[in-house]
Parts: C-alpha cells; structure tokens; sequence
C-alpha cells in the first residue's frame, strides 16, 4: 500500500510539474550588438543603424552598431563567431561578402 501511495504522489507532482508553464527568461536583458564588418558610413553601415533604430524602438532595450572594418568584412564576421554564444550579438554583411567565399572556394 505504501509503495501505491508514493506511485500517487509522483504522478501528481508530475502532472503538477507539466501542466505549470514555464518560467522563461525575457528576452532582451541587455543591449543588443550589431557587428558590421564594414566602415562606417557605407551602405552595410547605413543598413544596419537604420535596423538597430527600429530593434530598439520595439524591443525597448539599446541596440548599438559597431563597425569592425577590415579584410572585406572577415574581421567583423570573427568577431561575431569569437562573441559569447548568448544571443546578443549578430552581424551584417554584403551579399558580395557572403558569396565571394563560395564562388572562389572549391
């Protein structure tokens, strides 16, 4: 009987446990980074502040562009990829950037 009773009280806290809904965190907590692998004021650059103006109007969190021009956006594309894996940071790029790998790589 004892063995049934505590079978009972597992399945309860179980369903209690699946029918609570979850606790996530709120996203975002902190300001957003925008990597442009580009010089300020270039097209990319124009692009991606235009966007942050928009992110951070809806998202009430700061959205801040950095430029990290170099190596025909690599440097900004390294430091994305170097970045804590936490959903702050992303990049902009050129479609010219983006496919030139493709085209030339084999």
């Amino acid at each position: 009987m004892k063995k049934f009773a505590s079978t009972i009280v597992a399945v309860c806290l179980l369903a209690a446990a699946a029918g609570s809904p979850a606790t996530a965190q709120e996203w975002p907590q902190k300001t957003i980074r925008i990597i442009v692998g580009f010089a300020p004021g270039g097209g990319t650059d124009v692009i991606s502040r235009i966007i942050a103006q928009s992110m951070q109007e809806k998202l009430g969190q700061p959205v801040v562009v950095e430029n990290r021009a170099g190596a025909g956006g690599t440097v900004g594309a390294e430091a994305v990829a170097r970045a804590e894996k936490d959903g702050y940071q992303t990049a902009t790029s050129s479609p010219r950037c983006s496919t030139s790998r493709c085209a030339t790589t084999r």
